[in-house]
């Protein structure tokens, strides 16, 4: 198995739970419905494939077993990478065989080029309609970059935010909400990305993603520039992608650390916003690695629903 970068924009090259196997999974009958307590916490792949990658002594492990074991610690649901309706449905029918769900799908877009919007629109759409036939009400996108140290230009940017608000418009007819997702890159000169993806859309066309620690890092290790993002768009924020930190080093586990989560919690409910949670820990360099991969899994969902239950519960 290939071992996932830590930069979600491999996400879809770098699955823990590899779209092969998606592909080839084949519909089966729903797993009866498992009892959950609590609040509703999701995984995302990226962070499947990249905590399993770190496991020397089992990198490799069957999808169904590793879908079974984030069961086994708590998690509810999967938020998948996906790029067509039909890796939708193996993915699908592959979560309904263990009861978990599909609430929320992450894709990536690419939006700057006038001349092959449409299609990139199209593709989502597409994607989304099937989808949502297995429950997903949330698509989350991320940009793609320029690969441009100066970063995109005025045009692009302006462009993105059309082809995203255009996209939001398509999705918000078929009941769905398109979110934003960014990584550091879109708060690098003064957050112009950031910023105007969400000043230049409609607020019920574009909702927000809001990854709290890449706003956290992308801003210079900042809590005020995270709290700061939520004064001015929480009420926009309908998923929050959970990661934490120790010294700036990404943590084994979801927990106590460089980020507040129990401050943005209260901050996000005030603003009146109720986000879809998704874990997303994973290891960089310099992250330890004192546990298996299952007790890592469950401590950072145990640790999530108890500082959110508060707010969001």
């Amino acid at each position: 198995m290939r071992i996932p970068s830590c930069n979600r924009r491999d996400f879809l090259a770098s699955t823990g739970l590899s779209m092969a196997a998606v592909l080839a999974a084949k519909p089966t009958d729903a797993a009866e419905p498992r009892a959950r307590q609590g609040l509703h916490v999701a995984i995302n792949q990226w962070s499947v494939g990249a905590m399993r990658a770190r496991d020397k002594k089992q990198p490799a492990m069957s999808q169904d077993d590793q879908l079974a074991e984030l069961v086994a610690c708590g998690i509810d649901g999967l938020e998948p990478g996906l790029h067509t309706p039909e890796q939708a449905e193996a993915m699908a029918a592959s979560l309904k065989k263990h009861g978990l769900e599909m609430r929320s799908i992450y894709t990536g877009s690419n939006l700057i080029d006038p001349a092959t919007a449409d299609q990139e629109i199209a593709r989502i759409v597409a994607l989304a309609k099937r989808a949502k036939v297995f429950g997903t009400k949330i698509v989350v996108t991320n940009p793609s970059p320029v690969g441009n140290p100066r970063g995109k230009t005025d045009a692009q940017l302006i462009a993105q935010a059309e082809g995203l608000n255009r996209l939001g418009r398509e999705l918000a007819a078929l009941e769905m909400t398109l979110a934003f997702h960014n990584h550091s890159v879109e708060m690098e000169h003064a957050a112009r990305e950031f910023h105007h993806m969400m000043l230049g859309t409609e607020p019920g066309c574009l909702s927000l993603c809001l990854d709290a620690h890449w706003v956290y890092r992308g801003a210079g290790h900042s809590q005020v520039a995270l709290l700061d993002v939520v004064k001015l768009y929480g009420r926009r924020v309908v998923s929050l992608h959970l990661r934490q930190s120790n010294g700036n080093v990404w943590s084994e586990t979801f927990g106590d650390g460089d980020i507040d989560y129990r401050t943005l919690g209260k901050a996000l409910a005030a603003a009146g916003a109720k986000p879809l949670l998704v874990l997303e820990q994973g290891p960089e360099n310099g992250t330890p690695q004192t546990l298996d991969v299952a007790e890592a899994h469950r401590r950072s969902c145990q640790y999530a629903k108890q500082v959110f239950s508060a707010c969001f519960g």
